[in-house]
C-alpha cells in the first residue's frame, strides 16, 4: 500500500486490457485546460483495428514504488511518473502497480499510441479495482491520461465532446457508428518510426500561445463537427474525406503559424500528399489525413486499396504500408484478484 494515501481495501489485483488507436478526421489541436486535458475543441475519429496496444497491470502490495515496462523496456523518471499520477487519478488509495504495455506499432510517432495506451490503462486498472466503470465514465477517465485516449475507449466512429467548465464533467467521447457501421479502409505510410521531437502537448500550447490564427481554428470547429456528423450519418465518402482532408491541412497550417513554426512533416510526408492528389485527379477517390507527426493516414473505399498502396510504394521514404479496417472498443482480455 502507497505510504500516506490512508487505508486501501483493495487485495492484490491483475487486468490484462487491450485498445485500439484511433485517427482523428476532425482534428483536435489545443486544450483550454491542462492538468485535466480539456480539449479546446471537439473532434471525431476512427479507431483502427491494426494499431493495438495491450495492457497488463499488477496491483501487488509487495511494491515499494511503481513499475512500468513499455515495449520491453523499463521506463523510468517522467514517463513513469505520468501513469503513477494516473493511476492516482483512479485511486489515491491504491497499491503501487507493475504496468506492462506492448504497442505493435511506432510509439510517440504520429500514430496515437498514447491514445491506445491510456484507453487500455484505464479500463485494466479500473477493472482490477473492480470500479465497474460506465463507457462514459471510462472515457473521462482515460482523458486525464491522454485527451485522444478518451475516443479510444470506442470502436467505430466517435466524437470527443468539448465541455465548458473547469471540471471536464461534460469533456468525453461518446460513440457516433460501430466498426460493422461502414466498410471503410485508411492506408497508413510510416515513414519514421523515430519518437518526435516535439510532443503534442507541447506543439498544442506554443500554438495556443503564438499563432495569430488560433481563435479562428477554434470557432470554425463546431461546423466541421456538424458537417462530418452528417456526413458519416449519409455515409457520403467524398464529402467525408473531403473534410477529413481540409481539418488536417488546417491543423497542420495552425501548427506552421506558431513561433517557432511547427512542421511535423519529413520529404516522404510531402511526397505522399502529392502522389495522393494525383491519384485523386485521376479518378480514385483517397483523402489524406496526419496527426503530429510525420506519418501519412490515406481514407478510402475498399475497391481503391490496391491502387492507393501502389502509389505509396513508389515514394521513397516510406518505411511500411498498414491497412486498417475500423477497430473494436477497449475490452478485458484477462482480469484476476488474489
Amino acid at each position: 500500500m502507497k505510504p500516506n494515501s490512508g487505508q486501501s481495501t483493495t487485495k492484490d489485483a491483475f487486468a490484462v486490457a487491450v485498445a485500439h488507436a484511433n485517427i482523428a478526421l476532425i482534428k483536435y489541436w489545443g486544450k483550454r485546460q491542462e492538468e485535466l486535458n480539456l480539449p479546446a475543441v471537439g473532434s471525431i475519429s476512427l479507431t483502427l483495428d491494426s494499431l493495438r496496444t495491450e495492457t497488463t497491470i499488477h496491483f501487488d502490495n509487495t511494491l515499494r514504488t511503481d513499475q512500468f515496462e513499455l515495449n520491453g523496456k523499463t521506463v523510468s523518471g517522467a514517463p513513469l511518473q505520468r501513469v503513477s499520477n494516473f493511476l492516482d487519478c483512479i485511486d489515491s488509495a491504491r497499491p503501487y502497480a507493475s504496468v506492462t504495455s506492448t504497442n505493435n506499432f511506432p510509439t510517440a510517432a504520429g500514430l496515437a499510441s498514447s491514445a491506445s495506451g491510456f484507453a487500455a490503462l484505464a479500463l485494466s486498472a479500473s477493472a482490477a479495482l473492480r470500479q465497474n466503470l460506465s463507457r462514459q465514465a471510462l472515457s473521462k477517465l482515460a482523458r486525464q491520461g491522454s485527451g485522444s485516449a478518451a475516443r479510444s475507449v470506442y470502436g467505430g466512429f466517435a466524437e470527443m465532446k468539448c465541455g465548458d467548465n473547469q471540471k471536464g464533467d461534460d469533456d468525453f467521447a461518446v460513440p457516433l457508428f460501430d466498426e460493422d457501421y461502414w466498410d471503410i479502409r485508411m492506408l497508413i505510410a510510416i515513414t519514421s518510426t523515430e519518437k518526435k521531437s516535439v510532443g503534442s502537448t507541447q506543439g498544442m500550447n506554443n500554438t495556443a500561445q503564438t499563432s495569430p490564427y488560433y481563435d479562428a481554428w477554434v470557432q470554425s470547429q463546431s461546423s466541421d463537427l456538424k458537417e462530418m456528423r452528417a456526413a458519416l450519418k449519409a455515409k457520403d465518402f467524398e464529402k467525408a474525406g473531403e473534410l477529413t482532408e481540409y481539418s488536417c491541412f488546417k491543423m497542420h497550417g495552425l501548427a506552421m503559424s506558431a513561433r517557432p513554426a511547427l512542421l511535423y512533416w519529413n520529404d516522404a510526408t510531402v511526397e505522399a500528399i502529392r502522389i495522393i492528389r494525383d491519384l485523386r485527379q485521376n479518378g480514385t477517390a483517397a483523402y489524406v489525413t496526419i496527426d503530429a507527426g510525420p506519418q501519412v493516414k490515406i481514407l478510402c473505399l475498399p475497391g481503391a486499396v490496391d491502387d492507393v498502396k501502389q502509389a505509396l510504394e513508389t515514394v521513397d521514404g516510406i518505411k511500411k504500408i498498414l491497412v486498417c479496417r475500423p477497430g473494436p472498443a477497449a475490452a478485458i482480455k484477462s482480469l484476476e484478484k488474489a
